[in-house]
Order: C-alpha cells, then sequence, then structure tokens
C-alpha cells in the first residue's frame, strides 16, 4: 500500500522568517509520528533556494506552484522545469483553479505544463476540478474527465508518473467542502479514466484539494480512493498541517 502524500500549497504567502518558524515547527513535529506519511510544501518561487536548505533532509519534498510552458527563452517571468529541477524540486503544481481563473490557462496549455516537468524528472501535480455553477448544472464529471483528458491525450505513455488532485473550485478558500461521498465519487471516475489509459493507474495518487482542514482530514482520506491532499490554508498553521500528516498516517506503520 503507497503511503498517502500530503502537499501544502502555500499560494502567494511567506517571507523568510515565517518560512523558516513553520517550517522547524513541521520538522520537529513529524518526529513525533510513528509512520509519516509522504509530505510536499509548494512555495513561491522566491524562496526555493531558501526552503530547499531548510527541507534538506527533513523527509518534506520541495514543490514549486507553477512551471512555464517553455523549455527556455525570451519569456520574461516565466520559470522553467529546469530551473526548478536545479533547485530540487520534487514536485510543481500545474493547472491549479487560480492559474486557469486568473491566467486563462487553458486544458491544453496545462497539458505542456505537464509535460515539461516530466521530461526533466518534475513531478506534475495535475489540479482538475469544476466550479459551482458546473457542480449545479451537472457537469462534474464531465468537466474533471475532459481537464485529465488533456494530460493523458499528451502524456500517455507516462501518465502513472502524475499526481492528480481534484480541487472543486467552490470549495476552495470558501470554507466549504465537499462531502467524503462527493469527494470519492469524483476520485472513482478519475482513478476509472487513468485505469484505461495505463495499466499502473494504482501508482497515482489522487488528492483532495477543497479546503481539507484538521477537522475533516481524517474522514476524507479514509475514502479508498483518496490518496492524500491538497492543502492551502491549512498548510500554513503548523499544528494543523501536521494534524492532518497524522491523520494520513493513521494505520501506516
Amino acid at each position: 500500500m503507497k503511503k498517502k502524500l500530503i502537499a501544502g500549497n502555500w499560494k502567494m504567502n511567506g517571507g523568510l522568517a515565517a518560512n523558516e518558524a513553520l517550517l522547524k515547527a513541521l520538522r520537529d513535529g513529524m518526529a513525533a509520528i510513528a509512520s509519516p506519511c509522504d509530505v510536499a510544501v509548494a512555495v513561491p518561487a522566491p524562496y526555493l533556494a531558501q526552503v530547499q536548505a531548510l527541507v534538506a533532509g527533513s523527509g518534506i519534498a520541495l514543490a514549486a506552484q507553477d512551471v512555464s510552458a517553455h523549455e527556455q527563452g525570451a519569456y520574461t517571468g516565466e520559470v522553467s522545469a529546469a530551473m526548478l529541477k536545479e533547485f530540487g524540486a520534487r514536485y510543481v503544481l500545474v493547472g491549479h483553479s487560480e492559474r486557469r481563473q486568473y491566467h486563462g490557462e487553458t486544458d491544453a496549455v496545462v497539458a505542456i505544463k505537464a509535460q515539461r516537468a516530466l521530461a526533466l524528472g518534475v513531478t506534475p501535480i495535475v489540479c482538475v476540478g469544476e466550479t459551482l455553477a458546473e457542480r449545479d448544472a451537472g457537469e462534474t464529471e464531465a468537466v474533471v474527465k475532459r481537464q485529465l483528458a488533456a494530460v493523458i491525450h499528451l502524456n500517455g505513455h507516462c501518465i502513472s508518473e502524475i499526481v492528480v488532485a481534484y480541487e472543486p473550485v467552490w470549495a476552495i478558500g470558501t470554507g466549504r467542502t465537499a462531502t467524503p461521498a462527493q469527494a470519492q465519487a469524483v476520485h472513482a471516475v478519475l482513478r476509472a479514466q487513468l485505469a484505461l489509459a495505463s495499466g499502473h493507474a494504482e501508482r497515482v495518487h489522487l488528492l483532495y484539494g477543497g479546503s481539507m482542514n484538521a477537522a475533516n482530514a481524517a474522514e476524507l482520506l479514509a475514502q479508498p480512493d483518496i490518496d492524500g491532499g491538497l492543502v492551502g490554508g491549512a498548510s500554513l498553521k503548523a499544528a494543523d498541517f501536521l494534524q492532518i500528516m497524522g491523520a494520513a498516517s493513521v494505520g501506516r506503520a
């Protein structure tokens, strides 16, 4: 049985002193967890070097929040997969709903970003999810399958090497959370879609990413197709993030 993966997304938060204090608290707290789950933190690009040093030897993997669809060149402000690799990034978020919403990222762009990351050995955490209007219209399954299909189409030969995060847009930063049954239903759809594309679909971590917190993590993580969490606000609070890690580590000694 693979370990669960808990990835914290700091979004546009942090500071040199705050980062150091948070990661020290996480390192100290993880020492008390008998059989830790896999853990990653996705940090703003300016802090990659600092956090790379702070997590060395800790069992916390470094993740980036975005990657360019281009390999190199005249793309001011962009960060390439090769650059992330040099800083020891193990994961990178691609297609987060905030990137899709505020930066107009399409399914095709997300697929290319995943391809760039995979080519350099950085694992893309591919984010998919529906808006409230799409859920109310009964389009949840169609939306998430379309978003994942674009990534599968371009990366089919190595699709078992990605991570998928289901993040219902209506539950991100709103305090609303999909019920465990609602989340499991979508995860089961994604698992079936991956199984049709790869003989190794069971290797893929499927994360839930819609306002997972210390209070609801255990019930969400108990679902059969939920292999971890993509955690936003709670990842900035050491006690809450450690409690989620503990919930993910239960029964894995």
